[in-house]
């Protein structure tokens, strides 16, 4: 598929009278969906741990590598299809899990809104165990595109497992365990407000509709019970020792999320793992750790043959094509897609996927590279 096409869609829409209602530039972006998201939303999506350091240095890193061009390689067409656990997929790029993309629409719905973005443009979606809607609601607007759950281990073994079973029967592809979030990171801005939605019974829906945790509520329990029992149970700091209990939920692909070293990488694929996927969550939970970018290239090594997701600072299609040079599988995006979702919806959200993918097929043409395998380690140096 030519995604750079998406720039001829526009141009000649232009011709034609009609200029692009959302807008490319990252940062026009982010101040135009903040402007348009409600209050309570806006430094829970914008915000991250401490002083934000980790924040901003994961979307800098990138600037300190460069792409070395190269001519005359007839790449008149080019694939940017990537297979993952016996799959191919037409591109690189995912959506990562953000737990509260379904406060992100007017109607509540931003999950499923997600999963039929996911639908028209064939990005993945990694739907987070914090949905407005029911993981089944959401994972049957995704159409024939793949999809992943991801799982924050409560410290009951019973719901965990219910999590998990009900993701594999409702057809999702694969289950990324996010060990990062056990407890919040010390986040000034949310503090500042007092923003914390799931404390206010919001995207709780994965639990409410839950046979295990429903269970452990008493009959005609109102929302601050509710809330209260899935804060007392949400966190679990697992083991080493907990990757055999975990791995024996399902036979689906398993990923750990949160993964910056290579001996926990090494560790998680001994310890029965599919893949790894590579973040620092973005900034939100850990200040001080430096930019997830910078781990990336020791993990790949350390995985060898498996598959490795990365995330953390991705603005743009030229940082997607960086990612995967380093040695990234497949790159998931974050806060763009929710600013898309956030200020124009489903078409939004599916211009923002679309013009990252027109921008990494464009970089691709212009240096040379007509396949991701061509992105190889040699392809992409520091920059001076």
């Amino acid at each position: 598929m030519a995604y750079g096409d998406y720039q001829l869609e526009l141009y000649f829409n232009a011709v034609n009278g009609a200029l692009p209602r959302m807008p490319f530039d990252y940062g026009v972006l982010e101040a135009d969906a903040l402007a348009a998201l409600p209050p309570e939303l806006r430094t829970y999506i914008a915000g991250g741990c401490g002083n934000e350091a980790t924040q901003r240095a994961n979307v800098t890193a990138f600037d300190s590598w460069a792409l070395i061009p190269r001519m005359l390689g007839g790449n008149g067409e080019r694939d940017l299809s990537i297979e993952l656990f016996g799959k191919t997929l037409p591109t690189p790029l995912m959506m990562a899990p953000v737990g509260v993309i379904g406060l992100c629409t007017p109607d509540q719905h931003g999950d499923v809104h997600t999963a039929e973005a996911s639908a028209q443009t064939g990005v993945p979606m990694i739907g987070s165990t914090l949905m407005s809607d029911p993981l089944e609601d959401v994972v049957a607007a995704t159409g024939d595109t793949p999809s992943y759950f991801q799982l924050y281990t409560p410290k009951d073994r019973d719901l965990a497992a219910s999590l998990v079973r009900r993701a594999e029967q409702a057809g999702y592809d694969g289950i990324v365990v996010t060990l990062d979030t056990w407890i919040p990171g010390w986040r000034p801005r949310d503090l500042a407000t007092g923003n914390f939605p799931q404390l206010r019974g919001k995207c709780l829906a994965n639990y409410t509709s839950d046979p295990v945790f429903t269970g452990l509520l008493p009959p005609d329990a109102d929302t601050m019970t509710t809330v209260l029992t899935w804060a007392g149970i949400f966190g679990n700091p697992m083991g080493w020792e907990d990757l055999a209990w975990l791995r024996s939920l399902t036979d689906l692909p398993m990923l750990l999320k949160g993964i910056c070293h290579p001996d926990d990488a090494r560790r998680a694929l001994d310890g029965g793992m599919d893949g790894i996927y590579c973040s620092n969550h973005g900034g939100r939970q850990a200040n001080g750790g430096g930019s997830a970018l910078q781990w990336l290239p020791g993990v790949v090594e350390a995985a060898g043959d498996a598959p490795v997701i990365f995330d953390s600072g991705v603005r743009s299609g030229s940082d997607v094509v960086k990612a995967l040079a380093l040695g990234a599988t497949a790159v998931a995006v974050g806060r763009p897609y929710v600013y898309g979702l956030g200020l124009g919806g489903v078409d939004g959200l599916v211009h923002v996927l679309r013009s990252l993918l027109a921008e990494a097929d464009l970089l691709m043409a212009v240096d040379g590279y007509a396949s991701i395998a061509d992105l190889t380690r040699e392809t992409i140096v520091p920059a001076l």
